[in-house]
């Protein structure tokens, strides 16, 4: 890149087999399925850690609950902005990696830890000290107050950690290198459980902290995790490495990291606002439909993880053909993760659908709250397909840099479909509550054609990063 000096080949690292770029079909598809499958079992590690740590909290009663559900909330919006900087840190790491340009893959990297430790900083401290203003803004009794303040204040230390941990995460995965990623989370996952065992309930001599317990909890998992993914960048076993000369900021590298990636953080926070007014239009459905709405997004986000992960493989893919100048092999690595997601997708959505009754019934006794909940799951179970398309061409556009047209069809899909046709159907024309379950598929059908549109024009194909 301009003004940074060319790598020879013997400067390069070891390249792993999955960052090679193969010209036969089947080669290829087996390199998307060696990138994508890591990052699957990654967010299944992290969907059961955070079920069982549901559980352990659960224990302490409804307030406990409530308090850990609040401070997760602030804790999702505060990790909105490593969102900025971990979108772009994989664009750039893929770019300059499929150019062989390793030092400046490096280079980003580090920039990008630096610039997400510095953020989570100045973002944490003014939630720590509004702890319980925040918590109070959710309209909670006396009881939740006083449990989430001690919480909110406990996890916000965990945001540095984590914010480092993403980066490099994120870092590796541009590099073609999900596996590392994948043994650090199960190391974290690991030692969160057993933490929430230890602090929640005071075992071993360690004194029972409750709510609190699980935040440090999580504050030790993730600070252990990115000293962990800090020296093996440092021991120079993996495929990307960190030296003292990478210390200092670089002015242009973090503002070409942020001018990537502010778009997907603004298209983060206008999905958290999105599915909070959505929530407010299921809740003049009653208790049994709001029930009904988070039952079943838990029970279908197991079908939504090959979308992660196939949207990590074709972000990578087509950001490392695009810097190898192969912009066919680009476009072909985001169509054909796409129809292995919708494969995958399809077939997990269409066991939970046939399964819906008898899981929904494991969550709850209610028959009202269980019909509602297979009505949702059947909907949604349907969308899977358009859902597949969003999330992995979404991953190819980020990418190739192309941050800012996703975040324009979350503005049309959700806002003007979903939303649209909910305020519709709710307030204009009172139908029933299968209309506002409905209204999800307008917002994936328009989500889909738009990103399956913009991606054959093959205008992210001239963005410069």
């Amino acid at each position: 890149m301009e003004g940074e000096p060319p790598l020879t080949t013997v400067d390069a690292p070891p390249v792993p087999a999955s960052t090679t770029l193969p010209h036969r079909r089947s080669d290829h598809l087996r390199t998307i399925w060696a990138l994508a499958w890591p990052v699957i079992v990654t967010y299944a590690f992290e969907s059961l850690v955070g079920l069982v740590d549901t559980l352990m909290v659960g224990r302490l009663g409804a307030a406990s609950v409530a308090a850990v559900g609040v401070g997760a909330q602030v804790l999702s919006g505060v990790n909105v902005a490593m969102m900025a900087v971990g979108t772009g840190t994989l664009a750039l790491v893929a770019r300059h990696w499929g150019a062989r340009e390793f030092r400046q893959a490096e280079d980003t990297l580090a920039q990008s830890i630096l610039t997400a430790f510095a953020l989570s900083l100045l973002i944490i401290l003014p939630v720590m000290i509004w702890a319980r203003e925040i918590v109070l803004a959710f309209d909670v009794d006396t009881a939740v107050a006083d449990a989430g303040e001690g919480f909110v204040r406990t996890v916000m230390l965990s945001v540095p950690g984590a914010a480092i941990l993403f980066m490099i995460a994120n870092g590796l995965r541009g590099a073609g290198d999900t596996r590392t990623p994948l043994a650090i989370g199960f190391t974290v996952n690991v030692v969160n459980v057993i933490g929430n065992y230890v602090l929640i309930f005071g075992k071993f001599g360690f004194p029972a902290l409750g709510v609190v317990g699980s935040a440090t909890a999580t504050t030790i998992a993730f600070t252990t995790g990115a000293l962990l993914g800090l020296g093996l960048l440092a021991s120079k076993t993996v495929v990307m490495r960190l030296h003292s000369g990478h210390i200092l900021p670089r002015p242009e590298t973090i503002r070409r990291i942020l001018a990537i990636g502010y778009p997907a953080a603004l298209e983060q926070l206008f999905m958290q606002f999105g599915f909070f007014l959505y929530y407010r239009f299921a809740a003049r459905y009653g208790t049994s439909a709001v029930a009904a709405y988070f039952i079943g997004v838990r029970i279908l986000a197991m079908s939504f993880l090959p979308g992660f992960g196939f949207a990590a493989a074709a972000g990578t893919l087509v950001g490392q053909n695009l810097g190898a100048r192969r912009a066919e092999l680009a476009e072909r690595s985001g169509w054909d993760a796409t129809r292995l997601s919708i494969y995958m997708m399809s077939a997990l959505g269409l066991v939970i659908v046939v399964l819906a009754r008898p899981i929904a019934a494991m969550f709850i006794d209610d028959p009202e709250v269980i019909a509602d909940a297979v009505m949702f799951i059947q909907v949604l179970g349907a969308a899977q397909p358009l859902m597949a398309i969003d999330f992995t061409l979404g991953g190819a556009l980020r990418g190739a840099g192309d941050t800012r047209f996703p975040l324009w069809s979350v503005l049309i899909g959700f806002y003007l479909c979903r939303l649209g046709f909910a305020y519709t159907v709710t307030y204009v024309l009172d139908l029933s509550l299968f209309w506002l379950w409905f209204a999800l598929v307008g917002d994936y059908i328009a989500r889909a054609v738009l990103k399956g549109m913009r991606f054959r024009s093959g205008k992210w194909k001239t963005i410069h990063v």
